[in-house]
């Protein structure tokens, strides 16, 4: 496995890919950084992250073998890796949908996957994560972040967990045993049991998960027994009301 260390950089997902615009880069490459000065979540979000505090990163794949319309088993595929490797230090992780790390109700990472297409297939993925580790104080308008030094009380060794992730990743990614992952994936969803509140273009209501389509379709039961389906941008979780 090939990396590369950048001490400060605009975002590990857009370097890497003008990396891949001049050069051939092995699967797997990593790239990684102590700080992103235009670091990004999912279109239209921002990520906090004190320098030299968290692992930043980004992984390169060439899943060639995934059609287009099953490209969601990637979300659900890094989303239990990092799951795995959090688990090790305690319970009350979570993944929520589609792509999220939570403890609790507050969030300690976010995944962002950038795919180029040919033909049928994907071509490359890149895999850009963000997990708070060591932050001890945030300080934007994100509402719910949370970091392992806050949960354990201790600081944490960023090198282990990284290796731990990418391990998890690779380890997944070459048996890719889909029905595994996506019943970890299931298992393992935020508000998994129970009523919860949602808010859609309609408004609020309340709701109980009812599944995850292969295409990360979000299927939502509400007390009248009305299935709705969504799509990531869709619908939103609502903690407060």
């Amino acid at each position: 496995m090939k990396s590369m260390y950048l001490r400060e950089t605009r975002s590990t997902n857009l370097v890497l890919k003008e990396m891949l615009r001049e050069y051939e880069l092995p699967e797997g490459f990593v790239l990684r950084t102590d700080f992103q000065s235009a670091g990004k979540g999912q279109p239209g979000n921002s990520w906090e992250s004190e320098k030299g505090k968290n692992l930043l990163f980004s992984v390169l794949l060439y899943p060639q073998h995934i059609a287009i319309d099953q490209q969601f088993i990637l979300s659900q595929l890094v989303s239990v890796a990092i799951l795995r490797t959090l688990n090790s230090f305690c319970a009350g992780f979570s993944i929520k949908w589609p792509n999220d790390i939570y403890f609790g109700d507050k969030k300690i990472g976010g995944i962002l996957i950038e795919n180029s297409l040919q033909g049928s297939k994907l071509n490359t993925s890149i895999v850009g994560i963000g997990l708070n580790i060591n932050q001890k104080t945030f300080r934007s308008d994100a509402p719910n972040p949370v970091s392992l030094r806050q949960i354990t009380a201790k600081n944490q060794r960023r090198k282990n967990i990284l290796q731990d992730v990418l391990n998890n990743i690779y380890e997944l990614y070459s048996k890719m045993d889909v029905d595994t992952i996506r019943n970890e994936y299931s298992e393992n969803l935020y508000r998994r049991v129970g009523f919860y509140t949602y808010r859609d273009n309609k408004g609020l209501f309340e709701a109980e998960l009812a599944g995850i389509e292969s295409d990360g379709c979000l299927k939502l039961k509400t007390r009248t027994g009305e299935i709705r389906a969504y799509y990531f941008k869709e619908v939103a979780f609502v903690q407060n009301v």
